[in-house]
């Protein structure tokens, strides 16, 4: 399938990063989502992952729920896609990336303060009770810096940790309310990604996914996120829809 750009390019692969005295301050890098990389390693490698039904592609008629009886079909939902373009995911994403650029100037500021007494400690003689007295207040200053710059770090990854939890509940929750009203049986994983031809992790990644084609008419992933996304429009209301919920055409 061809267009859309990688799942989770912004959120998959960041890791949070808060660095002590001798760094170039608190930054933000690859941090990993622990809870999403959980849920996707737990599913069986055949792709299995929730019973659904099957929905329309972009352009097309949503499907309609059925007759209740025994479930028969089969259905593929891109997690990643969903997560991506989860609008209220997003915003909870960018919102703690100010508290991080937040907690990085807060720490940056005692950093600085901390060498500013380092330098005041070249002007005393060693052993005198001036050099003693600023030595154990930074040595004090440096420890506290640490301790914060951990607990800052240990609370930024929980918050998002619950973050992913929450979202990966919510779609459970959609895709097994879907199923049933679509009598669904089986819902597979898949990436709806093309294959990167440039990157050599990518590729070996492509040509080992359990799943070598999908029937678009299969793909509830537009489905899905619109259900999920269906309060978050509603508030916003007058406004035009976000880019990022269309799905590309496959």
């Amino acid at each position: 399938m061809v267009g859309r750009s990688r799942c989770l390019n912004t959120y998959e692969n960041i890791e949070l990063s808060l660095n002590p005295l001798g760094s170039e301050g608190v930054r933000l890098v690859k941090r990993y989502a622990l809870v999403f990389a959980m849920a996707v390693m737990a599913a069986p490698s055949s792709g299995f992952l929730f019973a659904q039904a099957p929905a329309q592609g972009p352009g097309r008629q949503q499907a309609q729920p059925q007759s209740s009886g025994v479930a028969v079909h089969a259905a593929v939902l891109d997690v990643g896609y969903v997560f991506k373009n989860h609008i209220r995911f997003k915003g909870a994403m960018e919102k703690m990336k100010d508290e991080v650029m937040a907690a990085e100037n807060g720490l940056k500021a005692e950093r600085d303060r901390i060498t500013t007494m380092m330098e005041q400690l070249k002007g005393y003689n060693v052993g005198t009770p001036e050099y003693k007295k600023l030595e154990a207040e930074v040595a004090k200053a440096q420890g506290d810096f640490n301790v914060n710059t951990q607990l800052q770090k240990k609370d930024f990854m929980e918050k998002e940790a619950q973050s992913y939890l929450q979202v990966y509940t919510e779609i459970e929750k959609a895709v097994a309310q879907f199923a049933r009203e679509h009598q669904i049986a089986v819902v597979h994983r898949f990436e709806g990604d093309p294959i990167d031809t440039t990157d050599r992790n990518n590729i070996l990644r492509g040509i080992t996914k359990p799943i070598l084609y999908v029937d678009p008419s299969i793909d509830i992933t537009p489905d899905i996120t619109k259900m999920l996304n269906a309060s978050a429009v509603a508030d916003q209301s007058g406004r035009a829809s976000p880019a990022g919920q269309q799905r590309r055409t496959q």
